[in-house]
């Protein structure tokens, strides 16, 4: 399926360049995302999504394929494997910057495949998450960009070496919750189309009794 998104950053079109790929610091802004590593070129990481009580853990890399500072157009080519099923999932994003009234205006086109749980919702009800979470992804990045960058004053006096030091427990990020995100009335045809599918399932195995 494919999917289209477009939203504005108020910076000028080289400072949101730079700052979509600077990974580490708009990887908080990525909903369900975390990412392990990133050499520049390839991210290694994975992303939750939730399905009603069942969440799913894709594994994978995104591996930028192009990147054109002069157009300033990007593609990245994603793939990811569920770690507890078959289910998979591949992207090919296509993003393209350009000025406007001073900010910049973003757009991005993706090619996307799903198969697995996730894929039962179709293309209306993922084509409707996409917008809500490209609409979280750009607020935040939007707030993230009107901060401050943060520099370290090198400090007068030097602590001796006291061992290793603790490290910082690391948030657990939330996976992506396609009902909730999805809205009441998406919700609403999900669980319908659901109910459906359990009656159908249990008429099945009801005729497949009798028959016995």
């Amino acid at each position: 399926m494919e999917l289209h998104h477009e939203f504005t950053v108020p910076v000028p079109v080289d400072d949101a360049w730079r700052a979509l790929l600077d990974v580490e610091r708009i990887a908080p802004c990525m909903p369900g995302a975390t990412v392990d590593d990133y050499d520049g070129k390839t991210v290694t990481g994975s992303v939750k999504v939730k399905v009603g009580p069942i969440t799913v853990t894709y594994r994978g890399t995104a591996v930028f394929e192009e990147q054109d500072e002069s157009a300033h157009r990007m593609v990245l080519i994603a793939n990811g494997k569920e770690t507890r099923g078959q289910g998979t999932a591949r992207a090919t994003v296509t993003g393209t910057l350009a000025e406007r009234d001073g900010g910049t205006a973003v757009s991005v086109r993706t090619d996307l495949t799903v198969t697995g749980r996730p894929a039962q919702f179709g293309r209306g009800v993922m084509a409707e998450v996409g917008d809500k979470l490209v609409g979280q992804f750009a607020e935040c990045l939007a707030r993230r960009l009107g901060e401050p960058t943060e520099r370290t004053e090198p400090s007068e006096t030097v602590e001796p070496f006291q061992g290793a030091q603790p490290v910082q427990p690391v948030q657990p990020v939330e996976p992506i919750d396609l009902l909730r995100t999805a809205g009441p009335p998406v919700a609403k045809r999900v669980a319908v189309a659901v109910a459906t599918a359990v009656l159908a399932l249990v008429f099945v195995r009801i005729r497949r009794h009798r028959h016995a």
